[in-house]
């Protein structure tokens, strides 16, 4: 990883004389890349493209927004269509609501994530409605979601500039900053039955300064990344849709934003 990194960053560093708003056209379908809160690099960040599990950042932050997060959730038959990433979970199992949010972060897992949305909606349907309403709140104007986990529905998009935007939000809950940074975590149903998770970010543990922030993917959006990294006080955000390489280049953009800070 760390010479794939010198690797990366010396060819974005070969373009920086030429920089324009879009210096690095080969890395995503669409990119945005932030250094505190500004942004630095973007490439078609209003381009509307599927968010694949990048979509559980929403559902996310109902979830914390709401708290109560020790209560108890029933898991319900829905379990059962949940497709890609699970966990294993079993309809009539029980966990608190934090655990399904910490299985949905870490290990993105869908069966998790769907009993979280039904418990919060309190059905599917519902709770993509609220999902849509928030994003309205937050401003997210070329955001729809129609799933809360991030498979690919018709209607779904959102932009690298809007997920750059729910992030923020997302980042000023410091649980949600606790979870993402867990390179594994074992949760268990009130029944006792236990499962240990892997955080499916492949920087953490690997990059200087890692904390997350969320993985997707699906045949339809491709590889997708919304990293977050700090360093001596100053942090950087890239959001990648669509990236062939995505830990490549999440490396080379974060080296070289961090290298600009200096």
């Amino acid at each position: 990883m760390v010479r794939l990194a010198l690797v990366l960053a010396a060819w974005l560093a070969g373009g920086a004389a030429h920089a324009v708003d879009d210096p690095y056209p080969w890395i995503a379908a669409a990119y945005l890349v932030k250094r505190d809160g500004a942004v630095l690099w973007a490439g078609q960040p209003d381009a509307k493209l599927p968010p694949a599990s990048l979509a559980k950042l929403m559902t996310a932050l109902i979830a914390l927004e709401r708290g109560r997060l020790d209560e108890p959730v029933t898991v319900g038959r829905g379990v059962l269509q949940a497709t890609g990433t699970r966990i294993g979970l079993k309809p009539g199992e029980r966990l608190r609501a934090g655990d399904l949010l910490t299985a949905t972060v870490v290990r993105s897992a869908n069966d998790a994530c769907r009993a979280l949305a039904e418990h919060l909606g309190p059905s599917r349907n519902t709770f993509i409605v609220k999902m849509n309403d928030r994003a309205a709140a937050l401003g997210l104007a070329n955001t729809r979601f129609a799933d809360p986990c991030g498979h690919d529905r018709e209607g779904q998009y959102t932009t690298a500039a809007d997920l750059a935007l729910l992030a923020e939000q997302v980042m000023r809950h410091d649980e949600y900053l606790r979870l993402a940074r867990l390179e594994r975590v074992t949760i268990r149903t009130l029944e006792g039955r236990s499962f240990t998770l892997r955080n499916t970010n492949a920087l953490l543990g690997r990059y200087p300064g890692a904390i997350g922030l969320k993985t997707g993917h699906t045949e339809q959006a491709g590889n997708c990344l919304v990293a977050l990294a700090e360093r001596d006080g100053v942090r950087v955000m890239a959001v990648l849709l669509n990236a062939p390489n995505r830990w490549w280049n999440a490396v080379g953009l974060l080296d070289r934003a961090f290298a600009a800070a200096r």
